[in-house]
């Protein structure tokens, strides 16, 4: 396996932020990913996981352990299964099996990072989460020191969440499969509200597949939410915060401060979450908290596209993007008593 030492990690992460590791490792094979987790584990060394980078924030000063970049490969389709290596670039792979016209993740065209990362993350866009298609992830378990094979259910995927992201420190994702759909050449139903009216149908319609990514594609990228190296307001990690999730009587006291603050018709963004849940907006909420598009002076500003991402204009540190980041969440937690939790993991570093 290619191996560096005190090699920065900015160039592997769609921040392009992040100081060196001691070593650096790229792993080919689901073997010699394995080889380099078990590795590290036998030798109490400490081990990050680097797939596509779009999904970490690495201190300053870097990562004191080994970094291991996952660069497998491997696209198998099978009538309506798909199987993909951890390291497959996801926006490729979605344009591939958009071209096989199978429906069930077109709507997550366009976002960056690695298959290993999505059932992780419980990846989600415009209606759709990966939850919805993956049957079962193959994974090493660093615990049991051998191969598992997770199903659905096993992965306990909620909103942004799954098995796998909370215990990080157990499971290495090698391999995920997907159930899809042939519908003919259709999308699966439309979800999104935003998606529907820009394609002029209703929730719930089909479209033709190509019509529904090639859409989502362009709002994406209306948004800076599609990587640019010319662009620096896609130098981010797409959201950085996920969108709030209130009790009944959180969302209530929530509506009131909004109701202060803003007026008597100002009207909350509000989705049922389940049991007596409700999801608002992190845009919504950072915007009408008075950081809108554009927020910033310095080298770490929000979007100019969307106010959801925070972003380096080419020369910020993670110590300027933090600093922009916990600006945010107090404005917010003052304004509206919500606060904001990160979407992106920290390494080395905390707001």
């Amino acid at each position: 396996m290619p191996e560096l030492h005190d090699t920065p990690l900015a160039p592997l992460t769609t921040f392009r932020l992040g100081g060196p590791a001691d070593r650096l490792i790229t792993a080919t094979t689901d073997a010699e990913l394995i080889a380099a987790v078990r590795a590290a584990d036998d030798s109490g060394t400490p081990l990050l996981l680097i797939g596509g980078g779009s999904n970490l924030v690495i201190g300053d000063k870097g990562f004191a352990g080994t970094a291991v970049r996952i660069a497998t490969t491997g696209f198998a389709l099978d009538g309506d299964r798909l199987e993909l290596a951890a390291g497959e670039v996801w926006t490729d792979a979605v344009a591939r099996v958009a071209a096989a016209s199978l429906a069930g993740i077109e709507c997550l065209a366009g976002i960056p990072g690695s298959a290993g990362a999505t059932p992780i993350q419980n990846v989600g866009a415009y209606g759709q989460e990966v939850s919805t298609t993956v049957t079962e992830v193959v994974a090493y378990d660093r615990r049991a020191r051998g191969t598992v094979v997770l199903d659905n259910a096993a992965c306990a995927f909620s909103y942004r969440h799954s098995r796998f992201k909370a215990d990080p420190e157990r499971y290495v994702v090698l391999r995920v499969r997907f159930a899809l759909e042939d519908a003919d050449g259709l999308s699966a139903p439309v979800r999104y509200a935003e998606t529907a009216r820009v394609l002029g149908v209703e929730v719930g319609d089909r479209v033709p597949l190509d019509r529904a990514r090639d859409t989502v594609l362009k709002l994406r990228a209306g948004k800076g939410m599609v990587l640019d190296p010319e662009d620096h307001d896609t130098w981010s990690a797409g959201s950085f915060f996920t969108n709030p999730i209130l009790t009944e009587p959180e969302f209530a006291a929530f509506r009131e401060r909004a109701a202060a603050r803003l007026g008597p018709d100002a009207v909350p963004p509000a989705y049922p979450a389940g049991e007596g849940r409700t999801k608002t907006s992190a845009a919504w909420l950072i915007d009408r908290a008075g950081f809108t598009k554009g927020y910033g002076t310095g080298a770490a500003r929000i979007s100019g596209k969307h106010t959801l991402a925070l972003t380096n204009r080419g020369a910020a540190t993670t110590e300027d993007l933090l600093t922009l980041a916990r600006e945010v969440v107090t404005g917010v937690r003052d304004a509206f008593g919500v606060t904001l939790v990160n979407e992106p993991v920290m390494v080395g570093v905390e707001l």
